[in-house]
């Protein structure tokens, strides 16, 4: 690759938690700040969840975790309650679905340090907000891992998931949807396309992977896609991605919606995207007939 990440490669081992060691979850949508919290308390560390308000899908989801709720607007909290609850390690997980109100912003100290960094890397994308969000709280001794770090198995392996592969159709799908994934990702816009027949009909946008497939569906039910059958989502890193947060990810929801498009399968960027729930993954893909498989980004 020409070009390099931001943070460390994702590894496949899991990174070393000592006994002393307490680590916090800042939770947005999905599933995946569950599944991260599950998993840290099967390895002996129950998490300390900080719940984006209005953010996560199931708030009781975290009864059982100590931790508080917070509004977008109270950014400027987030270190303070780290730093108090004696925060050794932070993991950014799940969607956020909208930007802070600045008027409704909570002045403190905190935020006062933050704030200037954060508005000027906004009209650089989200991308480059989560970076300053990820350097401010390491500035303060609290080293921040990506999910993927935590629970190294979700991330995507080279190869099918699951009974089907990919068509010589498909992969020419394949083709067009990474690289249009590429292009918009290298400008902070998304990290998911889909093609048909051999072209781009839709780009992911700040409604997401789920609003993405659904306007597919909606192309195709109202013939705009007109006879094509068939087609692919892509899913892959953006270029400048920052890795511990915010990677590609999907799971048997996605595979659902897929199905509901009309696609003939997906493609993820392998080692650089997550999998939740791996095996439902394979076994709805397998019972609705389309193929899951991740790609290695071609060295260029």
């Amino acid at each position: 690759m020409t070009s390099r990440t931001r943070g460390s490669e994702p590894r496949r081992a899991a990174v070393a938690l000592s006994a002393g060691d307490r680590i916090a979850i800042i939770a947005g949508s999905g599933a995946l700040p569950v599944a991260l919290a599950k998993g840290l308390e099967r390895r002996g560390h129950r998490p300390f969840v900080i719940q984006t308000r209005g953010e996560v899908d199931d708030p009781a989801a975290f009864a059982a975790f100590d931790g508080i709720s917070l509004e977008l607007e109270e950014i400027g909290r987030l270190v303070p309650t780290l730093t108090r609850n004696r925060i050794t390690h932070a993991v950014l997980a799940g969607g956020i679905g909208r930007r802070p109100n600045w008027k409704k912003l909570r002045p403190s100290i905190g935020l006062l340090r933050i704030l200037p960094v954060v508005i000027s890397r906004l009209a650089r994308g989200d991308n480059a907000v989560l970076s300053a969000l990820v350097d401010h709280i390491e500035a303060n001794g609290i080293r921040v891992v990506g999910a993927h770090q935590i629970l190294p198995n979700l991330l995507a392996a080279p190869g099918s998931l699951g009974a089907h592969a990919p068509s010589d159709r498909d992969r020419r799908d394949i083709t067009a949807a990474w690289e249009a994934a590429l292009a918009i990702g290298a400008l902070d816009i998304g990290q998911a396309a889909v093609a048909i027949g051999g072209r781009v009909i839709a780009l992911e946008g700040i409604e997401g992977t789920d609003g993405l497939l659904e306007r597919v569906r909606d192309l195709r039910t109202h013939g705009r896609i007109g006879g094509a059958g068939g087609g692919v989502l892509v899913k892959c890193a953006k270029p400048r991605q920052e890795l511990r947060a915010d990677l590609p990810t999907i799971g048997p929801l996605t595979v659902e919606a897929a199905h509901a498009a009309g696609l003939a399968g997906i493609a993820i960027e392998a080692d650089r995207s997550l999998i939740l729930e791996a095996t439902e993954v394979a076994a709805r893909a397998d019972r609705a007939g389309l193929f899951v498989v991740g790609l290695q980004r071609p060295e260029q």
